[in-house]
């Protein structure tokens, strides 16, 4: 008895692992078709429209996007923007800043900018910037994305370049890129939202046809949802030579929705906790460098 126990036992742990392997493979196929299914084909969600925000693929990586008011949303593979057309650029650029790719060796920056091929309309040209008086700005910084050639590459498309003053370019908007980068090594990883100032016309346009706007000042809006963290802080620096604090320049992610009539982080979190984190700031949270300031000052305005 004892020993036909043993043996119904044995032969019904070959039945078991049996069922066990095929149970397994059969999950293993369906889901592979479901992520083909997913996958294949298969457009983007709107990102003004929340009811199509359902995809379970569609998580970190799509939900940080913000609203976009010209509904010409251009994805790239390490950053995503809005395009404005009657202005020629990117009314925001948004990604993940992850410290770990901060911290990966640096690629040789690109000798030169490029035409967007995403935008069927046309971006801006390289031309459009010559002889203007303004740098060619980068909204996603090379920096923010040189831990490999792909990513810096997609930095120098001209959706991502907008009019900036010289000494505001090399000089507190700098500092703020920097400052940002710092951050994202601290607290590991930060949902930045980058763009202009457009409104009144902004400070006139350049360009063969005058059709690139030039901002009358720069936005930067920073989430950092680490444990223990969750906090935003937004910044709003006028498109011209500092002298004053980076922290002078601190705001609310509302101010910041206000000026610009895009809606920050509306789908990342609830309502509530949305309205808390957009409508104050602790700049006891976010370190300062007095050395980065003293530089701007002393080397990087001048």
């Amino acid at each position: 008895m004892a020993k036909f126990r043993s043996n119904h036992t044995k032969q019904g742990g070959k039945s078991g692992e049996t069922i066990v392997r095929v149970g397994l493979f059969a999950a293993i196929a369906g889901g592979l078709f479901y992520l083909f299914n997913l996958f294949a084909g298969k457009e983007l969600p709107d990102w003004n429209n929340k009811s199509s925000r359902t995809d379970p693929v569609i998580t970190d990586e799509y939900y940080y996007l913000p609203s976009s008011t010209t509904g010409k949303i251009i994805e790239h593979k390490y950053f995503t923007l809005s395009y404005d057309e009657d202005h020629e650029q990117a009314e925001w650029v948004a990604y993940v800043l992850k410290g770990e790719e901060v911290e990966m060796p640096w690629v040789e920056r690109p000798d030169r900018f490029n035409k967007d091929p995403k935008v069927k309309t046309g971006s801006a040209e390289w031309s459009d910037y010559t002889h203007s008086g303004y740098d060619r700005g980068h909204l996603i910084p090379a920096a923010d994305r040189a831990f490999s050639e792909e990513a810096i590459t997609e930095t120098f498309f001209m959706s991502n370049i907008s009019p900036q003053s010289r000494n505001f370019n090399k000089g507190i908007w700098r500092e703020l890129e920097e400052t940002t980068r710092s951050w994202a090594k601290k607290y590991k990883k930060l949902y930045v939202v980058t763009g202009p100032i457009l409104e009144d016309g902004g400070k006139g346009s350049i360009g063969k046809n005058n059709e690139v706007t030039i901002p009358t000042a720069f936005y930067k809006v920073l989430l950092d949802l680490s444990e223990p963290g969750l906090k935003g802080i937004a910044f709003v620096i006028p498109n011209q030579i500092s002298y004053e604090p980076l922290y002078q320049y601190a705001t609310t992610i509302d101010k910041v929705e206000e000026a610009t009539g895009i809606n920050f982080y509306e789908e990342l979190m609830e309502e509530e906790l949305e309205e808390e984190l957009e409508s104050a700031f602790n700049i006891d949270l976010w370190e300062f460098n007095k050395a980065k300031y003293d530089l701007r000052i002393n080397k990087w305005n001048k």
